[in-house]
């Protein structure tokens, strides 16, 4: 089956230190159950310096969050909703539970 939670999805945060925060999936990680929203479930990492970072320091970066954590937002009226999958013209689309229509794939 299909995931229904994928890279570029807007979602909101259903729990935690971040409820009721919105962002777009960054990366989703199957195995782990985990999804990557930007700007959301910041922590602190202290990094050492490298070429690429010479100064090092301590900089914020985006935790994973469980995917049972985070909802998917219906595009037609902005608000959390459960995504299902239905065929249309031969190929799986995924719809929006609450209202039916369409979630289109957000290519970034």
């Amino acid at each position: 089956m299909p995931s229904k939670i994928r890279k570029g999805d807007t979602v909101v945060v259903l729990a935690g230190k971040d409820k009721g925060k919105q962002g777009a999936v960054i990366e989703v990680m199957p195995k782990k159950n985990r999804v990557l929203v930007r700007s959301v479930n910041m922590v602190k990492r202290h990094s050492k310096p490298t070429q690429t970072n010479p100064q090092g320091g301590i900089i914020d970066k985006e935790a994973p969050l469980h995917v049972s954590n985070v909802a998917l937002i219906d595009p037609s009226d902005n608000k959390p909703t459960r995504a299902g999958f239905k065929e249309e013209d031969g190929k799986m689309v995924r719809i929006s539970r609450r209202t039916g229509t369409v979630i289109p794939l957000v290519t970034e």
